[in-house]
């Protein structure tokens, strides 16, 4: 399939949408324009669903110019049927970020904005960027714009948090790009379908995996790299607690599909086993811990850490059903996870405070939240019905495959899962004897229903259809278990 140009169009709009908000003096109009131009950019990437030829396994929407002839360096873009779900899911969800910020952002809104359509630019780079180079630049440039987004509009420890997730983040990156330098002098070549399937040593391919498993755990972030995140979320604005959730996370589950098996298959298969066990102690670990939370953000934050501990046991398990699942999950905890930081957001918005006792019956005055909420908790919960069911049921029957034990050890994460969902949901719709007084508050007006409402719509899709998700992909993982496989 070919559309020429489409990729670029994704990410140079929304820097040259950045420069026209730059020049705005009015802050409504800037606002209004990052609404426009992120909405039309949704719109437009459907092209990418309605194009795409889910037979097939190759790169599509292909874009090739050379960029540095003399070191090697090519402006290569293209999107299989795992990557194309996550460009989607991205552009889907940068809108929705705008219309959360509307009130919640009061201070330098044009800088907001900027910041929101570079992020964009680079989040959608990162996904469809098929030289190393390339993609270490995109994955690079939305450091910034992340770090400013927390240290600028965060909350009362926003430095501390903003620092803290630049360095973990730096950190990582420094591994990445030493091992994308290691596979140039191996291949002679920056191409990423190019150092696929390469002879390399057992010895080379343990070393590379080391280094790349470091970058991407840290993103993730896996136990016990994750302790950046609920300082960051907790701090952060909800739109970027939101982009963090629902995208920037998704950025180190994908480097190991994208990488982590295609590349080094024989590492993969080496440390399989110890990577499951991992993703377990983050399932167990996160759970426990968003059950001792008062603070709501920071109980959100803490079931993430437990979700992504099934995407990486679903992508270790090697076989299609947990790979299929665990990029399932992907997609489910953007849409689940990104849905309560803004209901977060919106309550904050209210009673100026996350705990969950000073929120505590907050939903007999704000029937509509509490109805959302209700619906996002039972999807974090992976309630039948709900998106992230078939996920988990996906890893978990691609995880019992390999083991049982690793399986039953997850099983403390799921009831915890359970527990604080019902917990944050009791307290919130009906709270105690004694609830504060939350008379004089309005319920959700129709910016913030219009806001919540395409979340919810996926919630029901992907929970009672998923086929037409689990189709787009279903070539390309077949394909890269092939490529796993080939050691």
């Amino acid at each position: 399939m070919t559309s020429p140009g489409l990729l670029s169009i994704l990410i140079f709009a929304p820097l040259a949408a950045a420069a026209v908000a730059a020049l705005l003096r009015s802050e409504r109009a800037q606002r209004w324009w990052a609404l426009i131009a992120t909405t039309a950019l949704a719109l437009y990437s459907l092209r990418l669903y309605t194009g795409f030829n889910a037979d097939s396994a190759a790169f599509q929407f292909k874009e090739n110019v050379e960029w540095f002839p003399r070191l090697g360096l090519n402006y290569a873009l293209g999107v299989d049927g795992i990557s194309v779900l996550l460009v989607l899911l991205t552009t889907i969800i940068a809108p929705l970020c705008v219309l959360a910020s509307w009130t919640y952002i009061k201070t330098r809104v044009k800088e907001f904005m900027v910041c929101m359509l570079v992020m964009e630019a680079a989040m959608v780079g990162v996904f469809s960027a098929l030289d190393a180079i390339l993609f270490f630049v995109f994955w690079e440039s939305m450091l910034i714009p992340m770090a400013l987004m927390i240290g600028v509009w965060g909350g009362p420890r926003k430095i501390y948090a903003s620092l803290k997730f630049f360095i973990y983040t730096m950190a990582g990156s420094i591994f990445l790009l030493v091992a994308l330098i290691a596979l140039r002098l191996h291949t002679g070549s920056f191409s990423i379908p190019g150092m696929m399937g390469q002879p390399y040593s057992h010895t080379f391919q343990l070393w590379v995996f080391a280094a790349f498993f470091l970058s991407f755990a840290i993103k993730v972030p896996m136990f016990p790299f994750h302790t950046w995140l609920p300082a960051a979320h907790v701090e952060a604005p909800t739109a970027g607690s939101v982009i963090l959730a629902s995208v920037l996370l998704k950025m180190g589950t994908y480097g190991f599909l994208r990488f982590g098996l295609t590349i080094t298959p024989f590492a993969a298969h080496h440390f399989a086993p110890a990577l499951m066990w991992l993703s377990v102690a983050g399932i167990v670990y996160g759970g426990c811990a968003a059950l001792a939370q008062s603070d709501m953000k920071k109980l959100v934050a803490y079931s993430s850490v437990g979700h992504m501990g099934f995407a990486t046991l679903g992508i270790f398990s090697l076989n299609m059903n947990g790979i299929e699942g665990s990029t399932l999950i992907m997609l489910n905890h953007g849409v689940t996870t990104g849905a309560l930081f803004i209901c977060v957001g919106f309550i904050y918005e209210r009673i100026h405070t996350r705990d969950l006792a000073q929120a505590a019956g907050i939903g007999k005055r704000l029937p509509i939240l509490a109805t959302f909420l209700g619906v996002f908790c039972l999807s974090s919960m992976a309630f039948p019905g709900t998106n992230s069911f078939i996920g988990e049921f996906l890893v978990m029957t691609g995880g019992f495959a390999v083991s049982k034990w690793v399986l039953v050890c997850a099983v403390p994460g799921i009831v915890a899962a359970a527990a604080y969902n019902l917990r944050m949901l009791q307290r919130l719709a009906y709270g105690g004897t004694q609830n504060p007084d939350h008379s004089g508050l309005a319920d959700l007006n129709f910016r913030e229903i219009v806001t919540l409402a395409p979340l919810l719509v996926f919630v029901f899709w992907i929970g009672l259809q998923p086929q037409p998700f689990v189709r787009v992909m279903h070539a390309t993982v077949q394909h890269l278990l092939e490529q796993a496989n080939r050691f």
